[in-house]
């Protein structure tokens, strides 16, 4: 079928209105978690012949976060749809003023490789929550679970609703052409400009989660094991194609040798003394991705790994030294095996190398000093700051993720996911009385006039502080009555200790 036809069939099945009631968002979340639970096999099949995952790094890294997301969603759905009330003014305290969540059509979401079940069914699940519909784009590097998902999601979604294209950039370029409702895409920056620019033709807003060179800055004080145990795993899980890995480090060069030591060991208890063999040591995802990537290399020491096997598109876990700001490995995103280690004088030279450059996914920061921490939250800007670990971050849907600048703009994750598919509505609804109280707003010929319009309009009414309260007064006389308070004294002393809990004044 033709993209404008698919976008055109979405749209049609979107204005029917069935995708609004919270009944059916509902069953159309089920049903993706039907879908992850009865085809793990098919979705684990797929990505290992895509990027080399283990069954257990693909529950690991890709089902078990969407398990949750979607859970998640099913339990606060009608929670996050339901009106929001806000604070008024005088003039509008005897009004219905609410926030109403609606869905914003269709949507728009272009999936990366790397994580291709994760960041490519994690935006769904908001869309679908915010009672969207959703043209749900694959990766094509990723083929074979491309192909698995254009094939099982009919079977557990609404197809008319959630169609799946396949295919590569032309496919893509056709999309883009379309118009949509949003635009969810997650990538790298030089492809997230051309969607940018094919979305302000139709002024279509955008979420762009992109990447960028996340830093890694080592304190010379904190606890040396445990934190090069960390950035390994956090450097080489996916073999190092993750958005959120640690780019590079950077540290004082006294403990520079002490780093490569520590790195070393680690990365032999992870993958063992060769990685080649290891089941749980992935691949890079493609040749051109593989030649790009051995192609960075060149300028800096290897001082572990550096091996590599075109056949098998493998790239041992590699710590690269001597390097610069001006070498190879530091003009472009690595998204593989690499850490190069640039030497720094200490935190004030950490702090400026890092503002020089574009504004990182994340930053990490490994440290016993809570003040220093602090500092670099502080004097840095990034879409993430995490101390003393990697990655764990993103498995937390309360805190939403997202890029700032060049990395990205938009966040999603839980309910963020949920707020950032929908429209946030402004409804005020008032009577066709008190005409007396709304003459404040009209032309104000007098100074008395423009005063009570000053505390009509400025003065800030919590509406649900006086639900409270009310609330409290009804389980204050309930209270008298059951046990028959007789006394004013002891009444008055229920009244009391029942505004204190409710937090009000009487």
């Amino acid at each position: 079928m033709h993209h404008s036809n698919v976008v055109a069939r979405a749209r049609k099945a979107f204005l029917t209105g069935r995708s609004k009631a919270l009944s059916y968002r509902l069953s159309q979340l089920k049903g993706l978690r039907r879908l992850i639970t009865e085809k793990q096999r098919d979705i684990a099949d797929a990505l290992r012949k895509d990027l080399h995952k283990s069954e257990n790094a693909t529950q690991l890294y890709e089902m078990i976060g969407l398990e949750g997301e979607i859970d998640l969603a099913v339990s606060h759905l009608s929670e996050w749809a339901a009106p929001r009330p806000v604070e008024q003014s005088l003039l509008t305290v005897a009004d219905e003023v609410y926030i109403q969540p609606e869905p914003l059509g269709v949507v728009l979401i272009i999936g990366a490789w790397n994580y291709p079940w994760a960041v490519t069914v994690q935006p769904l699940i908001g869309a679908i929550a915010a009672g969207n519909a959703a043209v749900i784009k694959p990766s094509e590097v990723s083929s074979h679970t491309s192909k698995v998902m254009e094939e099982l999601l009919p079977l557990y979604l609404d197809k008319e609703l959630f169609p799946v294209v396949t295919g590569g950039v032309v496919q893509t370029q056709e999309l883009l052409k379309q118009r949509f409702d949003h635009i969810f895409y997650t990538g790298n920056s030089t492809v997230g400009k051309v969607v940018m620019e094919a979305a302000a033709r139709h002024l279509t807003p955008v979420t762009l989660e992109l990447g960028g060179k996340s830093p890694c800055y080592i304190d010379k004080d904190c606890d040396l094991s445990v934190a090069c145990r960390r950035i390994t795993w956090g450097k080489y899980v996916n073999c190092g194609q993750t958005c959120i890995a640690p780019d590079y480090i950077l540290c004082e060069p006294s403990i520079q040798d002490k780093v490569v030591k520590e790195i070393r060991k680690c990365i032999k208890e992870f993958y063992t003394d060769d990685p080649k063999t290891c089941p749980d040591y992935s691949r890079i995802v493609s040749l051109r991705h593989f030649r790009r990537i051995v192609a960075l290399m060149e300028g800096s020491s290897v001082a572990i790994g550096g091996e590599t096997d075109e056949a098998q598109c493998y790239i041992a876990p590699t710590v690269l030294t001597e390097v610069t700001s001006e070498s190879k490995v530091m003009q472009e995103e690595i998204f593989g095996p690499l850490l190069p280690i640039i030497p720094i004088s200490g935190t004030d030279e950490a702090i400026e190398f890092i503002n020089k450059r574009e504004k990182p996914l994340a930053l990490y920061v490994f440290s016993s000093s809570d003040k220093m921490i602090k500092r670099m939250i502080a004097d840095t800007s990034s879409g993430a700051l995490l101390a003393n670990d990697c990655l764990v971050h993103y498995t937390l849907s309360d805190l939403p993720f997202g890029g700032v600048g060049s990395s990205g703009m938009g966040h999603y994750h839980g309910r963020y996911t949920f707020d950032q598919l929908s429209h946030l509505r402004s409804c005020l609804i008032k009577k066709l009385r008190m005409e007396r109280v709304n003459q404040v707003r009209y032309p104000p010929h007098t100074a008395q006039k423009l005063r009570w319009a000053r505390l009509f309009l400025l003065k800030r009414v919590d509406v649900g502080q006086w639900r409270r309260a009310a609330q409290a007064v009804a389980l204050v006389t309930l209270a008298a009555y059951v046990v028959q308070v007789r006394r004013p004294e002891r009444f008055t002393s229920i009244l009391y200790c029942t505004s204190y809990t409710f937090g009000f004044n009487v």
